[in-house]
């Protein structure tokens, strides 16, 4: 059994904007330190994944940017999309092409913008998940996902309520007893608002949806066969067009008639045979300012400034000037403010979330020489 490991890299990162474009989104940002998110993704999954079993799934338009990323990648492991239809095709093109050339291949999938503190941690909650998407020789093999143990209420993230009393074996009954195991889930919840959040913390059953996932290649086909029928009959039929002249053609065809839905819903919530393996490894889905903000170095004041910033009577604040230009933040709190030359984003903690709408504005007015 190989381990391969998908990358998912097709988003633009709306919640980034202005420092997110479609010229140059998100997964490609160097946000913490000289590295770009994808980099960062790439390099954790050293050593358990070869660079030969890397495959990523990407826009058609970022298949050059992603081999400058990431050159220890072969060239026909990067994928383009020629249209986003969400997670769901994304996954079945990754499956069809892992399992026309390993027909015992288990996958990895994981998105490309997430940020991992603990790696070792990360891999140990790994390996558990490899072993227990391996099945146990009675019925089908499971699907498998990561959930991690939530740290306080939030109400940006799914959550998936797990089976607490029992396990699937994912470790040795003599195993320690805070080692990582594999358990029955139970149902997926949507974002909850603030009072859910704490009732699904206080419940202590609860973990945030990662959007990471561990199954065999067939596995999650024979789901797809299942549950979305339509997608099954139009992505699996590529394993006889990998590698030929035909693959892009026929990848742009499949895509041209694939719905637009996540793998969430099309499967992971229909599914019967859903196991997580809970985590605590220091996990950010990196999602927007405020969490840049969170998760960086700050003074006493609550304050992250980069670039040429001056902060005075400001408490709890981000700030990022571009290209030598000063930026003076005066008498603010909870302020996220990101200057990138061209656009400049000034912003409340708490609507963070909301930039998207901003970039769904400038898309709906035609100002695309701001995306």
């Amino acid at each position: 059994m190989a381990l391969h490991a998908v990358i998912m890299a097709g988003g633009i990162g709306s919640r980034f904007w202005p420092r997110s474009r479609r010229s140059h989104p998100k997964q490609f940002l160097d946000v913490f330190g000289d590295t770009s998110l994808i980099q960062n993704t790439f390099a954790r999954l050293q050593p358990l994944v070869a660079s030969e079993n890397v495959l990523v799934v990407t826009n058609a338009a970022y298949v050059e940017k992603t081999q400058q990323h990431l050159p220890a990648v072969p060239a026909a492991n990067i994928l383009g999309e020629p249209v986003a239809r969400n997670t769901a095709p994304c996954i079945a093109l990754a499956a069809a092409k892992l399992l026309a050339e390993d027909p015992d291949a288990t996958m990895l999938v994981l998105p490309a913008d997430h940020l991992i503190a603990n790696v070792q941690r990360f891999h140990t909650v790994l390996r558990v998940a490899v072993e227990a998407a391996q099945g146990d020789g009675d019925g089908p093999a499971p699907l498998v996902t990561i959930g991690i143990r939530p740290t306080h209420p939030e109400t940006g993230y799914g959550y998936i309520q797990f089976d607490a009393d029992g396990d699937r074996d994912g470790v040795a009954d003599d195993g320690p007893a805070d080692a990582p195991r594999a358990h029955e889930v139970l149902t997926f919840a949507e974002k909850p608002d603030l009072q859910t959040a704490e009732r699904f913390l206080d419940a202590g059953d609860f973990l945030w949806n990662s959007g990471m996932f561990i199954w065999r290649a067939d596995a999650i086909l024979a789901a797809f066969e299942r549950y979305l029928p339509k997608v099954h009959r139009l992505f699996a039929p590529l394993a006889d067009a990998f590698g030929t002249d035909r693959e892009a053609e026929a990848i742009a065809e499949a895509y041209e008639q694939s719905p637009k839905i996540s793998i969430d819903y099309g499967i992971m919530e229909q599914s019967d045979r859903v196991l997580v393996v809970p985590g605590s490894f220091g996990w950010s889905d990196v999602g927007d300012w405020r969490a840049v903000h969170e998760l960086s170095a700050q003074d006493d004041a609550g304050n992250r400034s980069e670039g040429n910033v001056i902060l005075k009577d400001t408490s709890r604040s981000f700030a990022r000037s571009s290209d030598g230009r000063l930026l003076v933040l005066v008498g603010m709190q909870d302020a996220l403010v990101v200057d990138t030359g061209d656009a400049v984003l000034v912003c409340h903690r708490e609507e963070a979330q909301k930039v998207k709408d901003v970039v769904d504005f400038l898309d709906l007015h035609g100002m695309a020489d701001y995306l």
